[in-house]
């Protein structure tokens, strides 16, 4: 009976988690489809024909996802930017062994003297992949940096599926660095001091997760966990966590900080 229980509530998490194991896999399989298909010339970047020099942005997914979940952003900012939507596999393995090869690999695509800045646009813990590699390495031309519902304080999601193993094996080494509790990796990457923007949400599709989250939530982030000491604005939008990318209030206000370093109210 105990068995049982356990296993209807791993099925439940991971279905409000990504839509069900099966989904999850059968997502995976698209993202590498997908990635595959944008390597070879389908869409990894959407280059600017400008006459004059132009900015870099590069988009960073969040956990279990692709660099398909930030299409929408692509194509808004690919008539001011050359847009590098970098994809990774963030299921398989820790923050450490992601963040340097990810965020090499896209700035690469970034260099030249056509290219002013290079800015980043992040959602969830692309957020912190781009925190822990600019904790180790310097871009000299680094921009602006938009995060888009990012666990930099980690997540109670987090803390509470430590009693869940077949969850967090399932969502990889990545997600359980990603407690609050000490060993969460972002109590070792101290204050930001480049220019950041945070977008949280506070709407939530999830209300199982958001009862292990204190205060409002996105559905996988209180709002007061993506906050981090250094940030130059912030923002709240009645928008769930999933979806942060998709809507039309959430990429005005990316262009405005990409702009200008701050947020309209």
């Amino acid at each position: 009976m105990v068995s049982c229980c356990r296993f209807l509530v791993s099925t439940i998490l991971v279905a409000l988690l990504g839509g069900g194991a099966t989904a999850l896999f059968a997502a995976q399989e698209r993202a590498i489809q997908v990635t595959k298909f944008w390597r070879e010339g389908g869409g990894v970047t959407v280059p600017t024909l400008l006459n004059k020099p132009a900015d870099c942005v590069v988009l960073l997914h969040g956990l279990g996802k692709s660099s398909w979940s930030m299409w929408w952003l692509q194509q808004q900012l690919s008539a001011d930017y050359r847009v590098i939507n970098q994809s990774y596999p963030s299921l398989s393995q820790p923050i450490e062994q992601l963040s340097e090869p990810t965020v090499s690999a896209a700035i690469s695509q970034c260099q030249g003297d056509q290219y002013r800045q290079i800015h980043f646009v992040t959602h969830s813990m692309g957020g912190i992949l781009l925190r822990h590699y600019l904790s180790e390495h310097k871009i000299e031309n680094l921009g602006r940096v938009v995060m888009l519902g990012p666990p930099n304080q980690g997540s109670e999601v987090i803390d509470h599926l430590a009693d869940v193993p077949r969850v967090l094996a399932l969502l990889g080494p990545a997600a359980r660095q990603l407690t609050t509790q000490g060993a969460g990796i972002t109590h070792s990457l101290g204050a930001v001091n480049y220019e950041v923007g945070v977008i949280a949400g506070d709407r939530s599709i999830n209300p199982l997760l958001s009862r292990w989250l204190p205060g409002s939530d996105d559905g996988k982030v209180s709002i007061e966990r993506t906050k981090v000491t250094g940030m130059q604005d912030f923002i709240v939008v009645p928008v769930s966590h999933p979806m942060l990318m998709w809507r039309p209030m959430v990429v005005e206000q990316v262009k405005r900080f990409l702009t200008t370093g701050s947020f309209s109210t």
